[in-house]
């Protein structure tokens, strides 16, 4: 198995098996857009799940409960605030934790003290905290301020790197659909959003960005002297970069999806950690988005941004001329050239193909003789049949 795959990458990279993902570029936006279409009305529906760090509260955690039941924490919530619904989630074994809206120090001293008999544990067992609305608005403030300054270095940094802005902005087109992917499933779970899923957003972002610009990378290396020959198109180039890499970025996404599934697994369901389950939860998703963005997006936002430039425009068009058979000279020459095949054959006509001795001799013939033509310079096995006769003078008397 592992030699079968080792020679469809060594194929893919010597350009003997090429599978299109330039080619059917469109295929590829088609089903990225039903796929965000789909995510977003679904996280619409159900509507996102902040965290009390973004909105403010009082939270309660519990520990050393005999029995994880949500319902005894729901019903001494209610009786402490009628019109609220608590968020109770598991942690771990034998933890509860409980966050409501913002209470004051007598409020959380009285519900602190009503959840201890409710799950029957000593008060100390219960550890409470309180986040205020300027602490949250100002976490949201700051990721927000971080996510556009990482967007705008990168893209900076991007352009310098291939010195060409179009490759950033194919870059981060890419980004941005993992991005919405990432979200879009993760409102879609449920989830809650933490400062720990926005960690899991920038790394996704840095992992994402990394990929792509090993492809274009490879871009880069290809389209060195692409107008130098008339073989292969931009486009080609660029779709043999995305398949020479594609077992490289396989391979590397396998790699990193080991480990933070296990950490997933271990964190959603045998520990309850909310933490771990959010980074994992993003990273997840993220690193999957990526890679598919990175093979089947990327290379086809580039090619799709590039294409109508001066230069590449002409060289494709010659590309695709020479392979139907036709005359892939440049404009210029192709006018000269015909004019010359075309000039007419006359008397005035062009001895461009002649050598310029040839020519010489034969315009003092024609001074000299009047009658003969150009042609006659040229020698014998050169000259055309004539149909005409010409007149000879008839030999003197006496010779």
């Amino acid at each position: 198995m592992s030699a079968t795959f080792a020679r469809f990458g060594n194929d893919l990279h010597a350009g003997r098996r090429i599978i299109p993902l330039v080619a059917r570029r469109r295929t590829w936006y088609l089903l990225s857009v039903i796929g965000i279409v789909l995510l977003v009305g679904l996280a619409a529906l159900r509507g996102p799940n902040l965290g009390i760090e973004f909105t403010g509260g009082s939270e309660f955690q519990v520990a050393g409960v005999a029995d994880t039941e949500q319902s005894s924490a729901r019903d001494v919530v209610r009786e402490h605030l009628p019109d609220h619904e608590p968020k109770i989630t598991v942690l771990g074994q034998d933890t509860l934790r409980v966050q409501t809206e913002q209470l004051d120090s007598t409020e959380t001293a009285a519900l602190a003290e009503d959840l201890a008999g409710a799950y029957d544990v000593p008060p100390e067992s219960i550890s409470t905290s309180y986040i205020g609305p300027v602490w949250s608005g100002d976490v949201t403030e700051k990721m927000l301020r971080g996510v556009i300054v990482f967007l705008v270095l990168v893209a900076g940094m991007m352009a310098l790197y291939f010195r060409n802005l179009k490759a950033s902005m194919a870059a981060l087109g890419a980004l941005l659909h993992d991005m919405v992917i990432t979200a879009g499933i993760y409102l879609v779970v449920g989830f809650e959003i933490t400062p720990g899923t926005v960690i899991g957003f920038l790394t996704v972002m840095g992992y994402s960005l990394y990929d792509t610009i090993v492809v274009f990378d490879k871009v880069r290396e290809n389209t060195v002297g692409l107008t130098r020959q008339r073989r292969t198109t931009y486009a080609d180039q660029v779709q043999l970069a995305a398949n020479q890499t594609l077992v490289r970025s396989i391979n590397t996404s396998v790699v990193a999806l080991l480990p933070i599934g296990s950490i997933l697994a271990i964190g959603a369901f045998l520990l309850g950690a909310g933490t771990l389950k959010d980074i994992s939860l993003a990273l997840f998703i993220g690193i999957i988005a990526g890679t598919y963005s990175s093979i089947f997006l990327a290379p086809g936002f580039l090619v799709d941004l590039r294409r109508r430039e001066p230069e590449i425009s002409e060289h494709t068009e010659q590309v695709l001329r020479a392979r139907r058979g036709e005359d892939a000279a440049p404009p210029a020459a192709r006018r000269a050239r015909t004019t010359l095949e075309e000039a007419p054959e006359d008397g005035s006509e062009s001895r461009a193909d002649e050598p310029e001795a040839e020519r010489t001799a034969t315009e003092a013939d024609d001074a000299a003789e009047g009658e003969e033509t150009a042609e006659a310079a040229r020698p014998e096995r050169d000259q055309p049949r004539r149909t005409t006769g010409r007149r000879r003078t008839a030999p003197e008397q006496g010779h």
